[in-house]
């Protein structure tokens, strides 16, 4: 594992750990691999008691996420307090959990009953969470797109779309009541794909060119993602916020798109993420936050054969499902070899005692045949779950 890579960790970079495949290695096996390059924080878009019990008395903070077709249901008082006590205080404080994510990209959707639920379900699920004496530790908050942007740039002139602000102003003032951070998903290789032509490659890619000025704070901008954050900050303060942190709970780039996908392939992934960790490591701040170090949830762990829509949104992944790095950015862990399950086992019992019988009824009959009787010793732990048929006594009549 590069220097580099040890040195970033330790800092807490922020890793999404998708699902939506059916090849990934089980939740014991991700747990080694990401304990091996000491990645430190996850980010879930569910509770699954899988992962969570995985990563018992494991150094790792999670993020757990409530998904969207919940919203309605955790507006109710005894309904949210039933999903915490059955998807969070069972694992806590053996397994780390930091925050809940209340809907993903609800505002930039077109479901306004959706968004009427957000706020209300973000506040009662934050009110179970102080009556049962754990609002300390665990925070609520919600996912953003970039899209609920009116204008972004330039950056000092980050506003919300206007139709947006009714839903957009409560939720500033619970994240300012509730010390909790605003979280956005923010891409710059949607910009670039959408308009090569105009957009700087190297703009997109934090590689060196001549950046961007604001023309009012005469700030320049040598990248997309930090004009993209300071927008977003400029946006909050103009609807009267300088308290609530803005934190990226997704940004990458694919290693693979469909034909008109421009600029999606394994080098530009390799250079964005490999730079972006580079400036996590480097503890560095936007142009107009330069005290406060960027906070990324890089996306994501694994490349997700099931996603629906472009061939890009498969291929996001730092690994293959593997454990296989896509790229090197100095991520080359340990995937530890095909782990058996309770459940695993017990099949794999049956089956060798159904094979057994079958080659005992065989060896009877031929046994007979002979005259004689043959009986065998058969090794099923779980150690070893080959038949010995080898290891046999012959009672001869």
């Amino acid at each position: 594992m590069s220097d580099l890579f040890v040195s970033i960790v330790s800092l807490g970079i922020g890793i999404n750990y998708g699902q939506i495949a059916n090849n990934l290695p089980s939740p014991s096996r991700v747990a080694i691999l990401l304990t091996s390059v000491n990645i430190s924080r996850v980010k879930l878009y569910d509770a699954d008691p899988n992962v969570l019990s995985a990563f018992s008395n494991s150094n790792v903070d999670f993020v757990i996420g409530l998904g969207n077709e919940y919203l309605q249901t955790m507006t109710d008082p005894v309904q949210a307090q039933t999903w915490i006590q059955q998807n969070v205080q069972p694992y806590l404080p053996q397994t780390k959990i930091s925050c809940i994510t209340v809907g993903n990209e609800v505002l930039s959707g077109n479901d306004t009953q959706l968004m009427s639920y957000l706020l209300p379900a973000m506040q009662t699920i934050y009110g179970v969470l102080v009556n049962l004496g754990l609002s300390k530790q665990v925070y609520v908050t919600t996912a953003h797109s970039l899209e609920i942007l009116g204008n972004s740039f330039p950056p000092s002139a980050g506003a919300f779309q206007q139709d947006l602000a009714e839903y957009i102003q409560p939720i500033l003032n619970f994240h300012s009541q509730t010390n909790s951070p605003f979280l956005i998903n923010a891409y710059p290789y949607f910009a670039y794909k959408d308009d090569p032509d105009q957009v700087s490659l190297e703009y997109v890619l934090f590689q060196p060119n001549p950046g961007v000025t604001d023309p009012i704070t005469n700030l320049n901008y040598d990248n997309m993602l930090y004009a993209q954050i300071d927008a977003v900050y400029s946006s909050i303060k103009a609807m009267g916020y300088t308290d609530v942190q803005v934190k990226i709970s997704e940004t990458g780039w694919p290693s693979k798109g469909d034909p008109n996908e421009v600029g999606a392939t394994p080098e530009n992934a390799e250079i964005y993420n490999g730079n972006l960790l580079q400036r996590i490591e480097q503890q560095q701040g936007t142009p107009a936050k330069p005290s406060v170090p960027i906070d990324i949830y890089v996306f994501a762990l694994f490349n997700e054969d099931l996603k629906p829509g472009p061939t890009s949104e498969r291929n996001y992944g730092l690994y293959y499902p593997n454990g296989t790095p896509v790229y090197n950015i100095g991520l080359q862990g340990y995937l530890p070899q095909m782990d058996y399950s309770a459940s695993q086992k017990n099949a794999l019992s049956i089956c060798t005692l159904l094979l057994f019988s079958l080659v005992s009824l065989i060896y009877i009959v031929e046994g007979a045949n002979h005259g004689g009787t043959f009986i065998f010793i058969l090794d099923v732990t779980a150690k070893n779950l080959t038949p010995m048929l080898d290891q046999r006594i012959c009672l001869w009549n």
